[in-house]
């Protein structure tokens, strides 16, 4: 009797230790057994920041045919998304609340600005960020644990704008930058790139976020002064825009190009004069059919009632959403941040032809760039 009672007890031990460390799995924040919740900060505003706006509903519609097929190991993604409108100051706060409200990661926020903000905390918070669509150096330069970028550094499209200006017969070099940290930290990559290339940095563009439209003027009249055989920016279509605007009506004839920053949005707003201009792509085509990926993406938007909305915004929404599944069924069922992480930094993956890629004190994620040209009909060409 006295032997049936204690086995009877230790069954009981045994069966509430079992309960504790099943609960013990699934006690990571923002994991259960049927979500996994990604917490996201990004410009939702129309206009100037239409490409959060396709960036979001790529996102949607890679998820929901996950979610459709399953989830993840039976769980499903969800997105909780707060609109920053392209304010840094605001994107911090989205991502405390993000981050207070238990997510399991934060997610693919837009623009240097806003994407830093959120970086401080991840970074503070010890949560990992996945997929910051920005091309700033900051994410990779020094090296930052919790940040796992999928596109390209700016670093990268410099390089191939200068290298295809080199390989043209250009010599000379324009950029316009923020004057901020991280658009100094964009300059310096610049002068960098100039030395290595050989190639001269002339004629420096520097404006703060509330330039005016005489400010653009004195820039216009510095381009034309210096007549430099090449300029670009690193992001903020708007008043690049302007300043190319400026530039040709007073007889400026530079090429001027443009990194992928907005780029569908500047080539729309530039209009004829966007024609035969060059820009570095960080996604590929979304019109082409080249990649299983991106006709995946194309038929997956047909079905969602937006085929007619295929761009680079969508598309790199999608193919980030993809990678980011992707690491999440490489680590597997048991889901932690810690596993996430660890998973992350062994992980190389093919996606569109790009290659993704993380290790030890090194997540550069892709380094594909491509040029595409603005063709006749104000299509991208690549």
């Amino acid at each position: 009797m006295a032997l049936s009672i204690r086995c009877r007890r230790w069954g009981l031990m045994g069966a509430v230790v079992a309960l504790v460390a099943g609960s013990a799995l699934a006690a990571e924040v923002g994991v259960s057994e049927r979500e996994i919740l990604i917490g996201q900060s990004i410009t939702l505003l129309d206009g100037k920041h239409a490409y959060g706006t396709a960036v979001a509903k790529g996102v949607r519609v890679y998820l929901d045919r996950v979610n459709a097929e399953g989830g993840v190991f039976g769980r499903k993604i969800n997105v909780r998304r707060l609109d920053d409108q392209g304010d840094a100051a605001q994107a911090e706060a989205n991502a405390k609340k993000l981050v207070g409200d238990g997510v399991f990661a934060l997610f693919g926020s837009l623009e240097g600005g806003p994407s830093n903000a959120v970086l401080k905390v991840a970074h503070e918070a010890k949560v990992p960020f996945f997929g910051p669509m920005a091309g700033s150096p900051t994410f990779r330069r020094p090296f930052q644990p919790y940040a796992f970028p999928v596109r390209a550094e700016h670093r990268e499209e410099f390089r191939a704008l200068m290298t295809w200006g080199k390989t043209t017969g250009l010599k000379t070099v324009g950029f316009m930058h923020q004057d901020t940290a991280v658009g100094r930290a964009h300059l310096e990559n610049v002068r960098l790139l100039a030395d290595e290339l050989g190639m001269q940095l002339t004629t420096i563009l520097p404006f703060k976020s509330d330039i005016t439209d005489a400010g653009l003027d004195e820039l216009a009249k510095l381009v034309l002064a210096k007549h430099p055989d090449m300029v670009f920016n690193h992001g903020s279509a708007g008043p690049y825009a302007k300043l190319l605007t400026k530039a040709r009506a007073l007889g400026v004839k530079t090429n001027f190009m443009a990194v992928n920053a907005g780029s569908t949005q500047l080539a729309a707003q530039l209009g004829e004069a966007a024609r035969g201009m060059v820009f570095a792509q960080v996604m590929p085509n979304p019109l082409e059919r080249k990649h299983a990926d991106v006709r995946e993406y194309q038929e997956a938007m047909k079905l969602a009632g937006l085929e007619s909305e295929l761009s680079y915004g969508s598309l790199e929404g999608y193919l980030t959403a993809k990678t980011l599944v992707m690491a999440l069924r490489a680590t597997g069922r048991d889901l932690s941040r810690a596993a996430f992480i660890r998973t992350l930094e062994s992980l190389r993956v093919e996606v569109a032809g790009m290659t993704v890629q993380y290790q030890p004190g090194n997540h550069a994620g892709s380094t594909f760039v491509d040029l595409a040209i603005v063709g006749r009909d104000g299509r991208f060409v690549h």
